[in-house]
Parts: C-alpha cells; sequence; structure tokens
C-alpha cells in the first residue's frame, strides 16, 4: 500500500506540473499621468499600481508600467504579446488618456503631440483594436479594461488640421467597440462621453469600482461588472455609467471562492448538484484550478463530491493520496527551520515581500540544480521555473505554489550552497622576493637633492609586473 501511495503521489506531481502550466494568466496594466504636452493626470499612475497589486494576488502574471512613451509602451506591449500567447485568460487594463479619431480609438503614451490625424496615424498614438489583436488574440478569455475616456487634450488641433475637402471625426471621448467572441471590453464611461478622474491622489471612480468587485472570491465577472456600474453611477451621482460589450461563452472567475463551494459540498454530500455543476463544464474547470494544489484533503473530497465523474477526479484521488502519505511520514525540518515552512502558504505577494532581485532569483535557480531540480539560471522565475519550484515543495511536503514565501526560501537557503558558474582564473601571485627585492633597494637609495623645484617623476615601473594582473522601432507593427 506504501509503494502505491508513492507512485500516486509521483502521479500527482507531474499532473500538478503541467495543470499548473496550463493554467496561464497574463496582465497587461498600464497608467500614463505624467503627459509633456498637455496638462498631466494625477491619479492614472495609482490606478495601474493598484490593479497590478489586486491580479498578482489572484494568481496574474502582471506586466505594469507607469507614464510610458511610445518606445515604452511598444516594449512592454511586445512582452505581453508573447507572454499572452496560448493564455487561459488575459487582462488589459489601461488609464490615462485616450482619443477617438474617425471612430478609431487610440491610447496615448506620455511623449504624444498630436497636431493632425497624420500623426496619429504614423505612430504617435496606439490603435487599440490592432494592439489588441496583436497581444492577446490567442488568449481563451481576453478582459480588456479602458480607464481612458477622459477629455481629449489635443481634439482642437487635429480638427483644425482637416482639409476643405475631407473633415476629420473627434469625438470628446472613445468610440464604441464591438468584443470579439471570449471577449469582454470595458469602457469608464459611454462612447462618446468623458470619465472623470477623481480626487488627486487616489483612484478614479471606475477603478476603485473595479477593485472592489473584479476579484471578490467566487463574482462572476459580467455580474462583477454590473455592480461596477453601479457603484461608478452611484459615486458620481449618475454622471458617469461605464459601459460594456460582452461575448464570453461561460462563467469567469478571477477568485472563485473555494471555501464557499466546499461548505455547500460538505453540508450536503449527496445532494444534487445544480446544472452548472456537470462534469466538463467552465465551473467545474474553475473548481478544479483553485484547489488543485490544495493540502486540505476536505477541498479535493468537496471536488469529487461535486464532480463524482469528473474529468479531475483520478487527480483528486492521486491528491490526496499523497497528502495521506505525506500525514503519516515524519517532518522533521533542518535545525534553525521554522516549521511553519510545512504549513504556511506562498503565492505572489509572499514571495514579492523576500525582496528576490535578478541575482538572488539566479542563487535560488542554481540551488535547486544543486538539489537535482534541473532549471535555467536564467534571474527570471518563468513558468518552467515554477514547475521546478512546485516540484521541490513537493518532495519537500510543502504547500506546492510554485511561489516562495519568507520560510520556504530560508529552508531552501540551508539544504546546499549553490552551484557557481565557472571562476575566471586568479591572478598570479606577485613573487615575495622581488617585492623584497624591490623594497631594499628602495629603501638604501640616496636621497635625490635638488636645487629648484621641479615636476615630479613618475615612479618607477617594472615592466614585468602589468601583466601579472586581470584589470523599437518596433512599434509601427502596432498601428498598421
Amino acid at each position: 500500500m506504501r509503494h502505491f501511495a508513492l507512485a500516486l503521489s509521483a502521479l500527482s506531481i507531474l499532473f500538478s506540473a503541467d495543470a499548473a502550466l496550463a493554467d496561464k494568466r497574463v496582465a497587461f496594466v498600464v497608467g500614463n499621468g505624467n503627459y509633456k504636452n498637455v496638462d498631466p493626470l494625477p491619479n492614472p499612475p495609482i490606478d495601474a499600481k493598484a490593479m497590478a497589486s489586486a491580479l498578482r494576488n489572484v494568481g496574474f502574471d502582471v506586466i505594469e508600467g507607469s507614464n510610458l512613451t511610445r518606445d515604452g509602451m511598444t516594449e512592454k506591449l511586445l512582452d505581453f504579446g508573447r507572454k499572452a500567447q496560448g493564455a487561459d485568460v488575459a487582462v488589459f487594463f489601461y488609464a490615462g488618456h485616450g482619443i477617438s479619431v474617425n471612430n478609431i480609438n487610440y491610447l496615448l503614451p506620455t511623449d504624444a503631440n498630436l497636431k493632425s490625424e497624420m500623426d496619429v496615424k504614423l505612430g504617435a498614438a496606439i490603435n487599440v483594436e490592432t494592439t489588441l489583436d496583436q497581444t492577446m488574440g490567442d488568449a481563451r478569455v481576453k478582459l480588456v479594461f479602458l480607464d481612458a475616456c477622459r477629455d481629449n487634450p489635443f481634439a482642437a488641433k487635429i480638427r483644425s488640421s482637416g482639409s476643405a475637402t475631407r473633415s476629420v471625426a473627434v469625438s470628446s471621448g472613445l468610440a464604441e467597440m464591438k468584443s470579439g467572441e471570449g471577449t469582454l471590453i470595458a469602457f469608464a464611461t459611454s462612447p462618446g462621453q468623458t470619465a472623470l478622474d477623481g480626487k488627486s491622489g487616489s483612484n478614479s471612480p471606475f477603478t476603485r469600482a473595479l477593485l472592489n468587485n473584479i476579484t471578490t472570491p467566487g463574482a462572476e465577472i459580467q455580474q462583477a461588472m454590473t455592480k461596477v456600474r453601479a457603484q461608478v453611477q452611484e459615486e458620481t451621482n449618475k454622471g458617469q455609467l461605464p459601459w460594456g460589450h460582452t461575448n464570453l461563452i461561460g462563467a469567469v472567475y478571477l477568485n472563485p471562492d473555494v471555501q464557499a463551494q466546499v461548505a455547500v459540498a460538505a453540508a450536503s454530500p449527496t445532494a444534487t448538484m445544480p446544472a452548472a455543476a456537470t462534469a466538463g463544464s467552465d465551473v467545474e474547470l474553475e473548481f478544479w484550478r483553485s484547489i488543485k494544489d490544495s493540502n486540505r484533503t476536505e477541498e479535493l473530497n468537496a471536488y469529487i463530491s461535486m464532480y463524482p465523474n469528473g474529468q479531475f477526479k483520478p487527480l483528486a484521488l492521486a491528491r490526496i493520496a499523497a497528502l495521506q502519505e505525506a500525514a503519516t511520514a515524519p517532518r522533521n525540518a533542518a535545525p534553525g527551520v521554522d516549521k511553519a515552512v510545512f504549513t504556511e502558504e506562498a503565492n505572489q505577494l509572499t514571495e514579492d515581500k523576500i525582496g528576490l532581485d535578478k541575482v538572488k532569483r539566479r542563487d535560488v535557480q542554481r540551488r535547486l540544480n544543486g538539489l537535482g531540480f534541473d532549471t535555467k539560471a536564467t534571474g527570471a522565475f518563468d513558468a518552467p521555473t515554477r514547475v521546478v519550484i512546485q516540484r521541490w515543495q513537493a518532495a519537500r511536503g510543502y504547500p506546492t505554489s510554485g511561489y516562495l514565501n519568507k520560510v520556504q526560501h530560508a529552508a531552501l537557503l540551508t539544504e546546499v550552497v549553490a552551484l557557481q558558474e565557472e571562476p575566471a582564473p586568479a591572478p598570479k601571485p606577485v613573487q615575495p622576493v622581488r617585492r623584497q627585492v624591490q623594497q631594499q633597494a628602495y629603501e638604501e637609495a640616496p636621497p635625490v637633492r635638488r636645487s629648484a623645484p621641479a615636476q615630479q617623476a613618475a615612479p618607477a615601473v617594472d615592466p614585468a609586473l602589468p601583466g601579472r594582473f586581470i584589470g523599437g522601432v518596433v512599434g509601427g507593427f502596432l498601428n498598421r
């Protein structure tokens, strides 16, 4: 039985790694406020920072930026586009100035200086529709939040640039956009209207409502957006009503409420489940993703009770067997290591608190290599590294999340010294005999007598001694 449990444990680790790679969440979060050619906006950078933190807390890999120029935005968008390929959920959040010219929406970098429609089209602004298609077109679920409906500061200049035979349609806010399959688009206010930036030093009404609702445990995203609209309308005395268009297929949860689902299953494990709780549904998939790395057998048993024929039932049983095996095995941490390492959960937030810079992340990767958990020492915790961390956690009986906390990091430091890169050859030591002779010659030399001031001569150097020592433009395609 013991060997069977161990086999199940190994199987669980392998499938957990695959599932972790499959559950891919990526977000682009940028707030532009420090504009060089128009009055600054105080709140977008604050909005972006708060949104990035909220999304990281629910498992997103966030590409974040504030006060970006055209080149800076292009760099972040390219990074987002690479990471969003094949993502399960991709989020695009932008706060700052946005404009609509001839019913095409654009986002404005901080160095934008728009004097005509040609400036807009030749790359001084970011075409929203083209950008979304290029960066997150492959994602299964696409959520777009644009807090960019402030008044257009370049409207008068662009309108005046139109010719006598062709006028330029410049809207006060953003133009209406239609969402494709699997997409939700949300504007801070209705098409053609302007939104409020809020009090200086705080969040805008739209971003504040998003933060209050979209990551609430158990909140389905379309229901959350209904609450967002209600909150903004109430806060602005009906002066602003967010607008959106959705073409989502199935329910989407940024933060599933596992505890509520466990409580339902525990209270009535044999009860008939609602139609939504059918094997293979989006709800089942979200439920499994939220508990697949859990160390609580009651949560895994709740999944089996809710989905007795579920597609992940074998994995749930294997995970339960592994936990039971770990519970009966002795737990001995190394001397001086906090035993909370066996119970304390880890996530992006706990890892951020460690303060791992690139050098320290590379140190972690080398230590894992030294323990036989092969990974590349790049200094970046990419998806393969997360899987390796998860394998190390599972092998030690720690909570398996793929992220570190302080006690886990401290435990890793006690295990093995990091494998270092091949050191450079050490400099050859200077022979002590030569040094002694030189020193003696210096001490015995008679003093030099000078009758008049003269420039100090450079000290003599032994010719043998020196040899003994080792001394975007990429953005155009986004606007095609």
